[in-house]
């Protein structure tokens, strides 16, 4: 693995690697990882939206309810750090940035005048079925934090409903310029990240 780094490291330089899937398809854990392999800083919109609820009432109520976070208050809040200064100069992992159809060109603008163009879409693909079953193991071993839009099943069922409506367009808008690469995340984490670093690979020698 460690010649497919190089490899994937050489062909990125600064840019980004977006990853996308279904809730509880193991985004961060992939990101996280790969992120630390390629020297790379991680940036999850999940994570900066869930501490910037605490201070806005209207993203905290959307994403309670399972929703994404409102258009204009997403630009208002991830795009900014494509510029941030402790980014400059390096790739970027991102995690899901830019989830809602129409939000994916000034993803990709912002990132690209910072010296951050997305140049590969992971797509970690899991079942609607599969991610109810790590939903339930989630709930029983209490991983997951107090996260409020992990707390209800019917959360959890608008989630996955807002990815399929919203979301799986921006995938395809992907798809279409040819750097969306679709990974099978059912197996074991090892087998799933070697997957990732396979498909990266083969794009970074395309």
């Amino acid at each position: 693995m460690e010649q497919q780094i190089e490899i994937i490291k050489k062909w990125l330089g600064t840019g980004s690697v977006n990853v996308f899937g279904l809730p509880f398809s193991g985004k961060d854990t992939v990101g996280i990882r790969l992120a630390e392999l390629l020297g790379a800083k991680f940036l999850s919109s999940g994570l900066i939206l869930r501490a910037a609820e605490k201070e806005d009432t209207t993203l905290a109520t959307e994403l309670g309810a399972g929703n994404l976070a409102p258009t204009e208050l997403f630009r208002s809040i991830i795009l900014p750090y494509f510029g941030r200064t402790e980014l400059a100069g390096s790739p970027l992992v991102l995690s899901s940035v830019g989830r809602w159809s129409g939000e994916e060109g000034p993803v990709m603008n912002a990132a690209a005048e910072a010296n951050h163009e997305i140049k590969a879409v992971v797509l970690l693909n899991i079942s609607e079925e599969e991610a109810q079953k790590r939903w339930d193991v989630s709930k029983t071993l209490g991983d997951r934090g107090d996260r409020s839009d992990d707390r209800e099943k019917t959360i959890l069922d608008n989630r996955i409903k807002e990815f399929r409506e919203k979301t799986m367009p921006v995938i395809e808008t992907y798809r279409q310029m040819g750097i969306l690469l679709p990974v099978q995340a059912t197996g074991s984490r090892e087998e799933v990240f070697a997957n990732v670093i396979a498909a990266l690979t083969k794009l970074a020698q395309a």
